[in-house]
């Protein structure tokens, strides 16, 4: 009998999924201004967790303050207090309360943290992100000790995360994010043993992995989200990226998600490169089965002895089907059309949607919007950043227990979250001094 989106799965931990949809990682940005998990969490995955997917994935769960993806995120950067405790295992539980599953996404931003929360972030080089309107700081290259510590948190993270009832972790390594810096030639230009080959760049990887596989015991999952290329010439490549797969096969995973990209070229969404386009290296039969990342998961299969996520462009069932079928994956992400519908997953597991809806229309200012002399840089970064902005705020309606608005302008929308994000900073600035 072939493999359907609707095949339940067991990850070599022996955590039993009951379907092959998985709600992908997004972040939140609806943490208090202590950074800790709100009501408005609860609603957001009360009402995903009864969506139909069989696992969820939660936005990215920060190691450490001071170094943020936005400063909404959720922290836990050390052990969490009784208050802090229950409103993890609240999350959770309202995640699982239909019978699905959920895994804490576990991240550090490095030097993507953006300079309303810190403008000199940790990272492993200083190194700045090459993207225009000054919203990322020089980054402060990290010492030994600093590395350590970190690493150190990804456990500390992990042990928290299964005191209060999540079924495990995901490490993000890809994105851009600090673990996929490390990995990078681009953003590590160190010449001790944390840089140079690629042995060395995937390291603080591998160190992060096993930190929190210690913590982790019978039926805990514990995952990674890899980069299968940074698309920028001298980065992290598809070769680099199946040697370290090959290495990751010595620790053993529970499953490994297939991505790419970075805030410089935001494939993982997929969009083309804000600064210049540099060679799509996606091969047409990827776009026309719909996955970004499926030819890399196909070539990774054979390499690869853990289970496959793929996450990012699929539409349909058939195309969803196919893969699982081939073999080429395991898991199917859904990420973007979660914030549209969250009932989208039943709907196609149910078979009253054959092929997800597209938003696309909405998501671009277009040409007449800019002056013939914007600068191409800007157009893309806006449509982009502003892009974003519109499912974060769809995100945001969820948790507060609102309808999506699929009406909702790209440039509202883009302006709205800007005005958001400057006032979390000042409540997480205010919180971090009194702390």
């Amino acid at each position: 009998m072939s493999t359907t989106i609707a095949s339940p799965l067991t990850l070599p931990c022996g955590l039993e999924l009951p379907n092959r949809i998985v709600k992908a990682a997004m972040t939140e940005r609806i943490a208090d201004a202590a950074n800790g998990v709100t009501e408005r969490h609860v609603r957001l995955y009360k009402a995903w967790g009864e969506g139909g997917s069989g696992l969820h994935l939660t936005g990215n769960v920060q190691v450490d303050r001071r170094n943020l993806e936005a400063p909404g995120n959720v922290v836990v950067d050390a052990k969490p207090s009784n208050e802090q405790a229950a409103m993890l295992a609240r999350w959770a539980e309202a995640t699982k309360a239909d019978g699905a599953k959920v895994i804490m996404q576990i991240s550090h931003a490095g030097r993507q943290t953006p300079k309303l929360v810190n403008p000199e972030p940790d990272a492993p080089s200083a190194v700045m992100l090459g993207l225009p309107g000054g919203r990322f700081g020089t980054p402060k290259p990290m010492s030994e000790d600093t590395i350590r510590s970190v690493i150190e948190r990804f456990g500390i993270v992990t042990r928290a995360a299964k005191e209060a009832g999540f079924d495990g972790v995901q490490l993000h390594g890809a994105h851009g994010y600090l673990i996929s810096q490390f990995l990078s030639p681009i953003a590590n230009r160190r010449d001790d043993q944390w840089g140079g080959s690629i042995e060395n760049r995937a390291r603080f990887l591998l160190e992060a992995v096993r930190a929190s596989k210690a913590e982790a015991g019978p039926g805990f999952a514990i995952g990674l989200k890899l980069n299968s290329s940074d698309f920028q010439k001298g980065g992290f490549s598809e070769q680099d990226s199946t040697a370290v797969v090959a290495m990751l096969n010595e620790i053993g995973l529970d499953f490994l998600e297939v991505s790419g990209g970075t805030y410089e070229q935001p494939k993982m969404v997929g969009a083309g490169g804000v600064l210049k386009e540099y060679p799509d290296t996606q091969r047409a039969s990827t776009k026309a089965r719909e996955a970004y990342f499926l030819d890399y998961a196909q070539e990774v299969r054979g390499a690869a002895q853990m289970p496959l996520l793929v996450t990012g462009g699929f539409r349909s069932t058939a195309g969803m089907n196919e893969a699982l079928g081939a073999g080429e994956a395991d898991l199917i992400g859904l990420g973007r059309p979660l914030c549209a519908d969250p009932d989208a997953p039943a709907k196609l597991l149910s078979g009253e949607w054959t092929e997800l809806p597209r938003w696309e229309e909405v998501l671009r200012l277009g040409p007449g919007f800019f002056s013939k002399t914007s600068p191409i840089a800007m157009v893309r970064m806006v449509n982009i950043f502003g892009g974003q902005a519109w499912f974060y705020t769809q995100i945001q309606r969820i948790a507060d227990g609102k309808p999506t608005d699929k009406k909702l302008g790209l440039l509202k929308a883009f302006m709205a979250m800007e005005g958001y994000d400057a006032k979390m900073a000042k409540a997480y600035h205010k919180a971090l001094e009194a702390a």
